[in-house]
């Protein structure tokens, strides 16, 4: 939650590097929350050459019901020496490395709405993402250039993940060389002199930052490091930018592009809970992005020349939709990520324009009904970090608000969801409180809508038949009022799903004007009839793509994300059954070619992949891409099997696109000035 794990874009709105694709949910966290974290009060040194922590963390909380023992989830790497109770007597605690838990057994049994406080010692090394909460991603990580400690680390004691807000009051030590990035009002104190001269190493003076945010929200993630800071106020942001010195030029860039992205959804929902703003530039060795209160994160490959608003965009709505609104339960998750993920689209519509927001909609659209395997509203049953969960709440939850502005209109939808902004701003909320102000603007009840997006799997696939009549003389008047022979279109819009309905828009382009018409459609088979002035040329259902829908395209590109996640977790024959799916829908895929080449690259099967290649090159040329790096990669396994003048005929191929997609352009130079000697990670390309 306050570290969004997204899927990928091909406006590379989110990066391909989504390692967390392959992890699940730790048992412990599907649990009953039987107790609520009110407060944190931690005291953290980190010491980064070494990679270490040494953290003092009292965690006040209320039992939600009798209690006789509390379970807090704390990173595998971190080893508890001490753990003391209110009165500070020793009490016992238990780590259970399985699911990354230490149960403390409780001096005397806590009352339901009873409050009590624990305090932990512990200290451990943070540099690998061996005993990670989430297998095989980083998450917290203590090094001497960056360090982060990522709330979804859990390298505090913590309680419902997500879901559980809290205040918190965090004093972190560092080298005096360091700046530290967190959440709330911050101090700073002077440094510190070495404690000891002698020592076998010198030790360094220290500085500590203070941070207190004392309104229950997610203020979990630190971040520290060297960085060149950048600020700006303009139109009332408090505004800071951390970018790394290698990219020190960019912060300006950035800092003009997140204020109109941060004023802009002011304009929309309404005041976030501060005016503050700290955007933190992250290693790539963990996720994409990552946010808390007041707190932006974004990984180094996407600070480039070209601001990548997208990701911005998406990351600073957490501020609104998660730091401020959060949701109930993991059912509920999609108030979080697809409230962010709509908010980017709608950004980019303002940005971009109607074409901007049909592409961020059609990219939205393949990932809700790439795993649509389980209803949205019971998605507390799937593993938190698959791609199954992830593309359901953040693309399907998506998906159902952009219906649902369809449905109710633009300043009907706006009001709504301003509307449930305020009302639910600084709490948690559950899906259904957000239908019940939904309701009170539509004027009506939606449980038809929220039953069948929210409690239902599929989508429709329209087909359309019809018939054209010619209509006497003085049947139809043209646009400027004459009289002419109309034409009388009867037909049916079929789909497949019985329970289904939704107004869908039906477009026919005729010899004079364009006719549209609203058309309700419900079960498979719904009539319409529609008079025009010209003569129909074609026919099209739902143009606009405002309700979620499946077609070929849609099904093709699936596919494809399918196997991408496949590859990220090293299922390359699973990868390589889902690229064949695709081709399957469309056989001229030149993007399903392109990753069937770059499975057998990656196993060093040059003869398929650079058929493959060839096979791509061939195909329909979407997207325009895959031309310009399949020249590079044939080029590659040329060099690699010692063919050096057929290499440099692709490198020139690839020069001659003028595409220079990621950087193409650039290493086709490099080769042609030296041969690719060794197998590298291929560019991931949306």
């Amino acid at each position: 939650m306050p570290c969004p794990f997204r899927r990928p874009s091909r406006a590379l709105a989110s990066s391909l590097a989504l390692a967390f694709l392959l992890f699940c949910l730790p048992a412990s966290a599907a649990e009953r929350t039987r107790l609520r974290v009110d407060d944190y009060q931690i005291d953290a040194e980190l010491t980064p050459h070494t990679h270490k922590i040494t953290a003092r963390a009292k965690v006040k909380f209320t039992a939600l019901e009798t209690i006789n023992a509390a379970s807090f989830e704390l990173h595998n790497g971190l080893r508890v020496t001490k753990v003391t109770d209110e009165s500070g007597k020793p009490v016992s605690a238990e780590r259970i490395v399985q699911d990354f838990t230490v149960r403390v057994q409780l001096p005397k049994e806590l009352n339901k709405d009873e409050s009590t406080s624990l305090t932990f010692e512990y200290d451990g090394t943070l540099d690998s993402a061996d005993d990670s909460p989430v297998p095989g991603l980083k998450l917290a990580s203590i090094g001497d250039d960056t360090s982060y400690l990522l709330y979804a680390g859990r390298w505090f004691p913590v309680a419902g993940y997500g879901i559980n807000r809290f205040t918190a009051t965090m004093n972190i030590t560092v080298p005096a060389h360091m700046v530290v990035i967190g959440s709330g009002k911050q101090s700073v104190g002077l440094p510190s002199a070495p404690t000891s001269k002698k020592a076998a190493v010198p030790e360094l003076p220290t500085k500590t930052y203070s941070f207190v945010w004392d309104k229950p929200s997610f203020p979990g993630s630190i971040i520290a490091g060297t960085f060149q800071e950048f600020k700006s106020d303009e139109a009332g942001v408090d505004l800071h930018v951390f970018f790394k010195p290698i990219h020190q030029n960019l912060g300006a860039m950035y800092a003009e592009t997140a204020i109109k992205e941060f004023t802009y959804f002011i304009t929309l929902y309404g005041v976030p809970p501060s005016s503050t703003l700290r955007i933190a530039e992250i290693p790539d060795d963990t996720m994409p992005s990552a946010w808390a209160p007041e707190l932006a994160a974004i990984a180094s490959r996407a600070v480039t020349e070209k601001v990548n608003y997208r990701l911005l965009a998406n990351t600073i709505a957490h501020q609104w939709w998660g730091a401020s609104v959060s949701p109930d339960s993991i059912d509920d998750w999609w108030l979080d990520s697809g409230f962010a993920r709509y908010s980017e689209a709608r950004y980019v519509e303002s940005a971009a324009g109607v074409a901007g927001l049909e592409e961020a909609v059609k990219d939205m659209s393949v990932g809700a009904l790439a795993y649509d395997t389980v209803p949205l509203a019971t998605v507390g049953k799937l593993d938190m970090f698959s791609p199954e969960f992830q593309s359901l709440v953040t693309d399907k939850g998506a998906m159902i608000l952009h219906m649902l502005r369809w449905i109710e209109g633009d300043q009907k939808f706006d009001h709504t969801v301003r509307t449930f902004y305020a009302t639910y701003a600084g709490k948690s909320a559950a899906a259904t409180d957000f239908q019940t102000v939904a309701e009170q603007d539509y004027g009506d009840k939606l449980t038809w809508f929220f039953t069948q997006w929210l409690n239902s799997t599929g989508a429709p696939e329209f087909k359309v038949k019809y018939t054209v009549y010619r209509l006497g003389n003085t049947k139809a008047t043209g646009p400027k009022g004459e009289k002419a022979p109309g034409f009388r279109v009867v037909g049916q819009i079929a789909q497949d799903l019985d329970l289904f309905r939704m107004p869908v828009e039906l477009k026919i382009d005729t010899d004079g004007q364009t006719e549209k018409k609203r058309i309700e459609v419900v079960g498979t088979d719904s009539a319409f009839t529609i008079e025009t002035f010209g003569k129909p040329r074609r026919i099209s259902i739902d143009p606009d793509n405002r309700v979620l829908k499946n077609s070929s395209d849609v099904k093709l590109r699936a596919s494809i994300q399918r196997g991408q996640a496949l590859v990220q977790q090293g299922d390359l024959a699973g990868a390589l059954s889902e690229y064949n799916k695709a081709l399957e829908v469309n056989k001229n895929s030149s993007l399903a070619h392109y990753r069937i080449a770059e499975v057998f690259f990656q196993q060093k099967n040059f003869q398929a992949s650079a058929n493959a290649y060839r096979d791509s090159l061939n195909g329909d040329g979407e997207p325009r891409w895959t031309e310009v790096w399949s020249h590079l990669q044939l080029g590659k396994i040329f060099d690699l099997t010692g063919q050096r003048e057929r290499a440099t005929n692709e490198y020139r191929q690839a020069l001659q696109t003028n595409d220079n997609t990621q950087g193409a352009l650039e290493e086709a130079r490099k080769y042609l000035q030296k041969p690719f000697e060794q197998q590298k990670s291929n560019a991931k390309l949306d």
